[in-house]
């Protein structure tokens, strides 16, 4: 049983280990403290947390506006309004103009549940992925969202990273080390390679181990967490040494990790089966438990045992 942690304590203890090595780090959230858990950071160093209240376009333009005079921000906020509401400010103020902002996508996905599609955020990838400008980043555990705001903080310039509100299984080991751009296999397997994003690497970990122990597959899994920068020619040759294809997404089909994958295979005429897991494109996600909705599109991991299956039954 794999030890279970929040993508959140691991950002916030990065930011008050940089803070404390005397980086000038900025945190701006929008009536999100709790959301965000900055409360011992907030205890800690209450200078550097400015809290706007419900206004996000102003907290992204006050942000950049705090980079441009030499400090490092972090905004925290759900991913829904950050990328929704404050569009235009993202888009102009942070992107456009490079500001040093580091935006944190709150509660990505499903993760509100039940508030359903005003508070879901299945399209801030596609989004953030259509600015110039911006990293785009997405950690699937606690270490690997610690590594990134190490990361983040040591680069001039826009990065978004997609964050979570619940604990999810720790799949890195303390020598992992977070690489920009490099796709981080975590399996190495054959016949079909599974690619997933964020929190739900953790469903297609249990997924592929299921598989394992059955005896006849033994998928490749990788945790596609740097989406900008990548590197294409390091997944162009793991989908090479193999059949077929899973992607796997919180997210919609549209313009997620799914359809980045299959841009690829066809600018590369690669010549294989391609499943993609994901919230169906053109629709709103369906409202529940993330569990209920997980299992809905197949993105739970028995959801994603049966796609693999699929595959090498054809």
């Amino acid at each position: 049983m794999r030890e279970l942690a929040d993508l959140r304590d691991g950002v916030v203890s990065a930011i008050s280990r940089l803070t404390a090595a005397g980086q000038d780090i900025i945190v701006m959230v929008a009536d999100s403290t709790s959301t965000s858990k900055i409360g011992p950071y907030l205890e800690s160093y209450p200078e550097r947390v400015i809290n706007v209240g419900i206004a996000e376009q102003n907290m992204v333009g006050m942000a950049a506006g705090m980079a441009l005079g030499g400090h490092i921000v972090f905004t925290a906020n759900a991913a829904p309004f950050l990328v929704g509401r404050a569009n235009e400010q993202v888009k102009n103020d942070v992107c456009y103009s490079g500001t040093n902002v580091k935006m944190l996508g709150l509660n990505a996905g499903v993760a509100y549940g039940p508030l359903a599609s005003t508070h879901h955020a299945i399209d801030d990838i596609s989004i953030m992925s259509g600015f110039g400008n911006v990293q785009i980043l997405a950690p699937c555990d606690e270490v690997e969202a610690a590594q990134m705001i190490d990361y983040a903080a040591s680069v001039d310039g826009p990065v978004y990273i997609r964050l979570d509100n619940a604990k999810f299984p720790v799949v890195h080991d303390k020598s992992y080390r977070f690489e920009p751009g490099r796709p981080n296999v975590l399996i190495e397997g054959s016949k079909v390679a599974v690619i997933a994003l964020g929190s739900v690497v953790g469903e297609a970990l249990e997924a592929c181990e299921t598989l394992q122990k059955e005896g006849v597959l033994d998928p490749t899994l990788v945790n596609l967490s740097s989406l900008r920068p990548l590197n294409q020619d390091a997944l162009a040759s793991i989908i090479q040494r193999h059949d077929a294809v899973v992607t796997v997404e919180e997210h919609s089909l549209h313009g997620g990790i799914g359809a980045m994958v299959a841009v690829l295979m066809a600018r590369r005429q690669m010549h294989r089966r391609l499943s993609m897991l994901g919230i169906t494109e053109g629709e709103f996600a369906k409202y529940g438990t993330r569990k209920g909705i997980r299992k809905h599109y197949g993105i739970d991991a028995a959801g994603i045992a049966d796609a693999v299956r699929a595959q090498c039954a054809q």
